[in-house]
């Protein structure tokens, strides 16, 4: 942790990936809670290379592929922060390698219940060089789904007929920590990615009650991994859906990649979520009068973040600030998200009341998303901000030329584990 008065943080991931500098007045104490592998080099095409070379519990791909003929590549969407365009070739340098045809192989954004990308999305995402190639097609959760039968939680599983029409099932995606699952990566490209809704649903929600009435913890929450029932349940799907391998990159603050666990979609998960929980943990600074988190690789599910913000604040209360720079919005989600007034999808969850601790809270954002807000905050309960001098102004106004201040660079990946990590 670092005091400053000027912390720099960094945004719009998909839409210039740049910097933008908080600046705090001089006389207010400062803390940016850093996770531990905040500046942590990028790989070379030489490690990427290698990755590729020595897969995790399964043979390279170029030997999975012998004989293939129809391919499907499953990718995340724009709501991680992955960079598949820079792991894409060596994919398809071990294809070529094992002579699959090109018209074999095509690319489906594992979106679960996320709306659909555009051309522009898949340029970002993809290269504009496999965009002009190949097939490439947006998930659907509510059509075109094979029942594959039933995990041995009960989950009923649905998978996309593209993808089970295919010999060959490769999984590109990013290990970030998650509240549901406790990390993200791994079976989850198959589902939520590529599942029917009613599968994600029974998944997300029955399985973890199914649980409970059972007399049982489900194990859930942000950084909880080894016994959550949700993630089992998805690692088990995976197996049944048939998925060869799992790309899944460990990133930096910045979204690059700096750590690449290629293999088996189990064994190399498994390994992949022992760097992540050191990677992303974070050292939370308490008692504070205002917590900033900002919002980066996800700041289109900006909802991850408030829970942070308990930790940091005093307990008689503080303010909450929000930066959410997201030109796109907030990611439509046919699940969880609000399509009226008074109407979302099955799962909808319509945040009522702020988080402990917060007594105001501030949204700075170019974007203004009102619809969008409710699975973040109460709508009623959000200022507004457009700009950082407002932000200042509404902030002097309570805590005055005295304030402690702490500021997460990215609420929407760092977590506060129970124990402390060994340091990378």
């Amino acid at each position: 942790m670092v005091n400053l008065n000027t912390v720099l943080v960094p945004q719009r991931c998909w839409h210039g990936n740049g910097e933008f500098a908080l600046q705090f007045p001089s006389s207010w104490e400062l803390t940016t809670c850093y996770m531990q592998g905040h500046h942590k080099t990028p790989l070379s095409q030489a490690q990427i290379g290698a990755a590729f070379a020595n897969p995790i519990g399964a043979s390279r791909i170029r030997e999975l592929a012998a004989g293939k003929k129809e391919v499907a590549i499953l990718f995340d969407d724009m709501t991680r922060p992955t960079r598949a365009a820079e792991l894409i070739p060596f994919v398809l340098e071990e294809l070529g390698a094992a002579s699959v045809p090109e018209e074999g192989i095509r690319f489906i954004a594992a979106l679960g219940a996320h709306g659909a990308m555009t051309r522009l999305d898949l340029s970002n995402k993809l290269g504009q060089a496999v965009v002009d190639r190949f097939l490439i097609y947006n998930h659907n959760p509510y059509e075109n789904c094979t029942p594959l039968g039933k995990t041995s939680r009960g989950t009923p599983i649905s998978i996309n007929t593209e993808v089970m029409n295919c010999e060959l099932k490769i999984g590109i995606g990013c290990i970030l920590p998650h509240p549901l699952t406790g990390f993200g990566g791994g079976g989850k490209i198959i589902l939520p990615g590529v599942a029917s809704v009613d599968t994600i649903a029974d998944n997300h929600s029955a399985l973890p009650e199914r649980t409970i009435a059972q007399g049982r913890d489900p194990a859930l929450g942000l950084g909880a991994f080894d016994e959550n029932v949700v993630r089992l349940d998805t690692a088990e799907a995976a197996k049944m859906a048939g998925l060869d391998i799992k790309i899944d990159a460990v990133v930096n603050i910045r979204g690059e990649t700096t750590a690449l666990f290629v293999g088996d979609p189990i064994d190399a998960h498994v390994e992949g979520v022992r760097l992540a929980k050191q990677v992303y943990a974070t050292e939370p600074v308490a008692d504070n009068d205002i917590a900033v988190l900002n919002t980066y690789a996800k700041a289109s599910e900006a909802f991850l973040a408030p829970p942070l913000a308990t930790p940091l604040l005093r307990e008689a209360g503080g303010d909450l600030v929000i930066v959410i720079n997201a030109p796109e919005g907030q990611v439509p989600h046919y699940l969880l998200r609000s399509f009226g007034k008074q109407l979302g999808g099955r799962l909808w969850f319509q945040r009522t009341s702020l988080p402990p601790r917060v007594n105001r809270l501030i949204i700075f954002s170019p974007y203004i998303d009102r619809a969008g807000v409710d699975w973040i905050a109460p709508p009623e309960s959000v200022i507004w901000a457009k700009t950082w001098p407002e932000v200042l102004e509404e902030l002097q106004a309570s805590s005055g030329d005295r304030a402690k201040v702490a500021v997460v660079p990215d609420a929407t990946v760092q977590y506060f584990p129970e124990r402390k990590e060994v340091p990378i």
